[in-house]
């Protein structure tokens, strides 16, 4: 008996889903605590955002926050402020 090798509507969603997260295997922040990339407020990012700049995972972590609407924490190098900034001026460029 051949085996169903057709893909089905949930199965590519499971895969797209999974290779849309695939940069979180290699990222560095998977290697130290959220807390550097979720400070309370008024606390520095900096650290945070110096990891991001070695981290290969940089863009793909960028792109994801950006497409979820991420509101809090440091993703892809930038904070929620620069974030939407980024945000804003896309919007204007757009029209």
């Amino acid at each position: 008996m051949p085996i169903n090798t057709t893909t089905t509507p949930m199965t590519a969603t499971i895969t797209s889903a999974d290779d849309e997260l695939a940069w979180q295997e290699s990222a560095l922040c998977a290697q130290v605590g959220p807390e550097l990339f979720f400070p309370a407020p008024g606390s520095s990012t900096s650290e945070a955002k110096q990891l991001c700049g070695a981290c290969e995972g940089r863009v793909a972590c960028l792109e994801y926050a950006l497409a979820n609407d991420e509101r809090f924490g440091v993703w892809g190098g930038l904070s929620e402020n620069e974030r939407g900034r980024l945000r804003r001026a896309e919007n204007r460029r757009r029209g």
